[in-house]
């Protein structure tokens, strides 16, 4: 019984942490992790932003005639609205990444929506716009999110492959994506470091030229996805 008992644990733990940080899961709210197989290309995201180095990456994206959806942060935009704007005005779509880039695991739903909320409230200011689409930091959902999200009309993406760039240089960053560029694919790289002022994003500028040149087309989310909770 005692091992029954300790193998029963461990299933829930399991569980647990694939509801909290799975890429595909659906239990603590409804999420997108890839589009549709037939899709013309795929979904380019950027997390942690706005920075400093932002403007760079937005011409590399002109170049390439690439879209992108931009999951900021609130804070950032607070420090950067101009940025936040031009992210806007190059015809990419702007995203919500949560306030100040907490934790969410063992916070209450009201955390939630004081972060999500400040996040929103941001990127409003500073845009106009009303984002569709929310990435909890980290990755990390938690029990309370599907109400907050219903409340502030957001729907959650998360990712098919992540770049980690925050870590890896460029090479092994385009090296790890390259064969995940299917049509439907949704690919997370960073624009910032969190809440860093004027972060060093080389590697990514460096990736994103890389996989861009071999890439099928690069879309904002909202051209692959209609809402999943409808």
């Amino acid at each position: 019984m005692l091992i029954a008992a300790i193998g029963a644990a461990a299933g829930a733990a399991g569980l647990a942490a694939w509801a909290v940080r799975g890429k595909s899961s659906q239990l603590l709210a409804p999420a997108v992790w890839r589009g549709p197989r037939d899709a013309a290309g795929f979904a380019l995201t950027f997390d942690d932003g706005p920075s400093e180095s932002t403007p760079r990456l937005l011409n590399i994206l002109a170049r390439h005639n690439a879209r992108a959806t931009f999951f900021v942060c609130g804070a950032n935009v607070r420090r950067l609205p101009s940025v936040a704007r031009e992210i806007v005005a190059a015809g990419h779509e702007i995203a919500c990444h949560g306030d100040v880039h907490p934790y969410y695991h063992f916070r209450g739903a009201a955390f939630l929506r004081r972060d999500i909320g400040g996040g929103m409230d941001a990127i409003q200011t500073a845009t106009g716009i009303t984002p569709r689409w929310f990435r909890p930091p980290y990755g990390i959902r938690w029990f309370g999110m599907r109400p907050v999200l219903r409340e502030l009309h957001l729907e959650l993406a998360m990712w098919t492959v992540i770049g980690r760039d925050w870590k890896l240089p460029a090479s092994e960053i385009a090296a790890a994506i390259r064969p995940e560029l299917r049509p439907g694919a949704i690919v997370c790289l960073h624009d910032g470091r969190i809440l860093t002022a004027n972060p060093n994003i080389d590697n990514t500028l460096d990736a994103t030229r890389q996989i861009l040149e071999v890439a099928p087309p690069a879309f904002t989310l909202s051209r692959l996805f209609v809402s999943p909770w409808e």
